[in-house]
């Protein structure tokens, strides 16, 4: 590697061919990560032919979440204690191995685990990318490659589908996983002959009682927004006694961290004013988003009759907005050091985005509704890198790893949120619509079901249109409520406090490691 790693462990200067490799083996290593359920998606009809056990399909997505979520924080503070290279390389040997045992499965129940695997090491897949990436780059110089993150993003969410369609087709739906390896394997060996960090020795033991209720808490809080309103009523024990699970392990997480030698998520971060609303902006990202990717396609397809096949290419316009704007956003923070105003208009256009999205009918074009989405992929684009980047720079050095993991974690579980509450709204109104435009008999012998554009063909005239008038109901009370949460994201962003990146200006080309400076003093007490 080219850059030179000083004796006090920091990355000395980075020559920008050398950050151009190692960013290309990371970027794959993130694609693995996100193409991997875009993919499974599309083969889970197949899947579920073969191997039977379609009242457990919920599980091969909800054990890969899981894991995921639970996964995240104690990969980014392994990180932090035991060098970042290490604990990257084990992520993607763990995620691939994941995926060999998940091609091999011969039954439901050998899925769900082994994709519990993949899951695991996914989640030290993404903390890894966004860590390492914080240790090599400065802050300042950063802005210049959040393209290619967001580019990488839009690649997965794109061709997922399509890949995944065309894999399952032509070579069967095990190679939905065994695609995983070829580029796992040249991520390894990338990362391995290019990537050279200091290596670091633990002073303490890891936090093994802190990672545990945290765990357990993020385990609840991920099972009540996937069976809530769905699996079990909200009212239900099952779910009531989940909440109060999550709520105790919570506060007896907190207990601990506040007395661990080495917290699993040092709660110091949070006394930065920038990393806790980034934390929160972050969430409501990931509300937004994921929302949006669930419920943008299901109307296009349901109302607009557009092909199923196609589904990653109807969320074009958001994504490509969503690319350029973050590569223009991250250009000007390089080139002029500001970032105050990017979380206010991605506050705003998200806002904006949503409620357009939300004044969606049956009668909307897709020229309209591309226009809309558009819109609000301009906001994400303004937030995606942005939030990422504020958190990373609030932080001091020594926690680069638990800091891109909180905020991983934060917007993963707002997605998680999103998809759970905006889901079983429309749910909600799909149901009622259809039971006013049709009866409650003729309503449940129709099914509130979501139905592809050949399956509504076949469906009576009155009942395809009153389906096609409970979809857009549905849809527009979702993007309604993502609207409305996404207004306290932009209320928040007006409190963030511009703060130097590290790495900016000339009084620091001299520094012997800007990157290891401290981090900007914005206490939530200022």
């Amino acid at each position: 590697m080219s850059e030179t790693v000083k004796k006090d462990g920091t990355a000395g200067e980075v020559k920008p061919r050398s950050v151009r490799v190692v960013l290309m083996a990371l970027m794959i290593a993130m694609l693995l990560a996100m193409l991997d359920n875009m993919i499974i998606g599309t083969a889970m009809p197949t899947i579920v032919g073969e191997l039977g056990g379609l009242e457990h399909l919920s599980w091969v997505v909800t054990a890969y979440t899981l894991a995921t979520a639970a996964s995240t924080p104690i990969w980014g503070k392994i990180g932090d204690m035991y060098g970042r290279k290490g604990s990257f390389l084990t992520s993607i040997v763990t995620f691939l191995v994941g995926s060999v045992l998940s091609g091999m499965a011969q039954d439901m129940g050998q899925l769900i685990g082994f994709r519990a695997i993949q899951g695991l090491g996914a989640g030290g897949l993404m903390v890894g990318v966004m860590a390492i990436i914080g240790d090599l780059i400065p802050p300042r110089e950063r802005g210049k490659y959040q393209g290619m993150m967001a580019g990488v993003m839009a690649l997965a969410m794109i061709g997922g589908p399509l890949v995944g369609g065309t894999i399952t087709d032509h070579l069967g739906w095990r190679w939905a996983f065994y695609i995983n390896l070829p580029l796992g394997a040249v991520a390894l060996a990338m990362v391995t002959a290019v990537l050279h960090l200091p290596k670091k020795k633990a002073k303490g033991k890891i936090d093994y009682l802190g990672a545990a209720l945290l765990t357990v808490a993020i385990t609840s809080t991920v099972l009540v927004t996937t069976w809530g309103g769905t699996e079990y009523a909200w009212g239900s024990a099952e779910i009531i006694g989940l909440i109060v699970t999550g709520v105790l392990s919570l506060a007896a997480f907190l207990f601990v961290e506040t007395r661990a030698a080495e917290p699993v998520m040092p709660l110091h971060i949070f006394r930065s004013r920038n990393f806790t609303l980034m934390s929160v902006i972050g969430f409501l990202v990931g509300f937004a988003m994921f929302g949006g990717v669930l419920y943008l396609p299901l109307f296009q397809q349901s109302v607009q009759g557009a092909s199923a096949t196609n589904s990653g290419l109807l969320l074009l316009p958001m994504l490509l907005s969503m690319m350029v704007i973050s590569l223009i956003a991250g250009r000007v923070t390089t080139s002029t050091g500001k970032y105050k105003i990017f979380p206010i208009l991605g506050g705003a256009l998200m806002v904006i985005g949503l409620f357009l999205l939300a004044s969606m009918d049956t009668g909307t074009s897709r020229l309209v509704s591309g226009l809309y989405m558009a819109v609000l992929g301009a906001g994400l684009g303004f937030l995606m890198q942005i939030t990422m980047l504020v958190a990373q720079n609030s932080v001091d050095m020594k926690d680069m790893g638990v800091a891109s993991s909180s905020a991983t974690l934060f917007r993963t579980l707002g997605g998680s949120f999103g998809v759970a509450l905006m889901g079983s709204l429309f749910t909600s109104q799909v149901t009622d619509t259809m039971s006013e435009r049709l009866g409650p008999q003729a309503a449940k012998a129709a099914g509130s079901a979501q139905l592809d554009a050949a399956s509504l063909q076949k469906l009576p005239e009155a009942v395809r249109d009153a389906y096609q008038h409970a979809v857009a109901a549905g849809t527009h009370s979702a993007f309604l409520l993502g609207a409305s949460i996404a207004v306290l994201g932009f209320a928040l962003a007006w409190f963030v406090k511009e703060v130097p990146l590290r790495g900016a200006g000339p009084a620091q080309a001299g520094d012997e490691g800007a990157k290891a400076a401290p981090a900007p003093q914005d206490s939530l007490a200022h």
